[in-house]
């Protein structure tokens, strides 16, 4: 049973960064495409950026292009979305997660997924 543990969020100034991580247990990262997802309050959860298993290819959605670059690191089973030049519109609990399609493509960013399990993701605030 995989666990996902998000950490780096909290209080940032408009225009300010963040970098979060993602931590896995009980399954090898190595292997599958991962995501950053994100929940507003009010709003529906959205995929804002994705990762191929071997880290070769990437996608963002156009609301983060050119501010958040996602990243991960196999040996150390975590996967990271480095965040800059934030908005207040980017306030939001943010989440990672994969398919689970063993050497699968990256997620489609804008495709809505439905997975059975999330983290408790972690909580990003930016203030104007």
């Amino acid at each position: 049973q995989v666990q996902l543990v998000e950490s780096g969020g909290g209080l940032v100034q408009a225009g300010g960064s963040l970098r979060l991580s993602c931590a896995a247990s009980g399954r090898t990262l190595s292997r599958y495409a991962l995501a950053w997802f994100r929940q507003a309050p009010g709003k529906e959860r959205e995929s804002v950026a994705a990762i191929r298993w071997n880290g070769r290819s990437t996608n963002y959605g156009d609301s983060v292009k050119g501010r958040f670059t996602i990243s991960r690191d196999n040996a150390k089973n975590s996967v990271y979305l480095q965040m800059n030049s934030l908005e207040p519109e980017d306030t939001a609990v943010y989440y990672c997660n994969s398919d689970w399609k063993e050497y699968g493509l990256e997620l489609v960013v804008g495709r809505t997924y439905e997975f059975d399990y999330w983290g408790q993701g972690t909580q990003v605030t930016v203030s104007s």
